[in-house]
């Protein structure tokens, strides 16, 4: 059921990108970095073979996706500044979360968040989430905002890279992001219980 759910997301992911081109890039980016996971990796994939046939221009390819990146972590750590907090100590109980948990995330977060968004903003999964926990904790905006546009370039650089370089096999890559998904999502889950 979760493969058929990833490859339902996958084929949204394409056909924006297809559709829409540099602004289909930039919507489906924003989206995953709203929370929904969207995958990134199809995307910026699939931008690359668009770059590879000549249809897309590389570098506004990956402005595309690191400036869709930055607005939904904006929107997101946004979100989480302004209510966030509220809503987990509200309703966090129905997921195991209590206020003193948010109270040991929070001291955590100020201690290493910084470098926590600037290195997630390469990891799977991680990526989609890491902006509501710093809203949360209230990470400095401007350091927030640094982290975040400088953490996403390399990821950004690198999918369309990949992309470009497979050409028409750009899919092959993508089935290999998935293990490591899965295996990051399996461990935020057992963390959280």
């Amino acid at each position: 059921m979760f493969h058929s759910i990833v490859e339902q997301l996958t084929h949204i992911a394409i056909t924006l990108t297809e559709t829409l081109g540099y602004w289909g890039i930039y919507i489906g980016m924003i989206i995953e970095s709203s929370c929904i996971p969207l995958p990134s990796e199809a995307i910026m994939l699939f931008g690359g073979f668009m770059v590879a046939v000549g249809l897309l221009n590389f570098w506004i390819v990956v402005a595309a996706g690191v400036l869709g990146n930055l607005t939904g972590s904006v929107l997101t750590y946004w979100f989480g500044a302004s209510g966030g907090r509220a809503l987990l100590l509200k309703y966090g109980r129905y997921v195991l979360i209590n206020a003193e948990h948010v109270e040991k995330a929070e001291r955590w977060f100020n201690r290493y968040g910084d470098w926590t968004v600037f290195f997630t903003r390469n990891l799977p999964v991680i990526r989609t989430f890491i902006s509501l926990p710093a809203g949360i904790a209230r990470m400095n905006f401007v350091k927030f905002f640094i982290y975040t546009l400088v953490g996403c370039i390399p990821w950004n650089i690198a999918l369309t890279y990949l992309g470009f370089k497979l050409g028409k096999n750009w899919h092959w890559i993508e089935p290999y992001f998935r293990p490591v998904s899965y295996a990051i999502l399996a461990a935020l889950i057992a963390g959280a219980v």
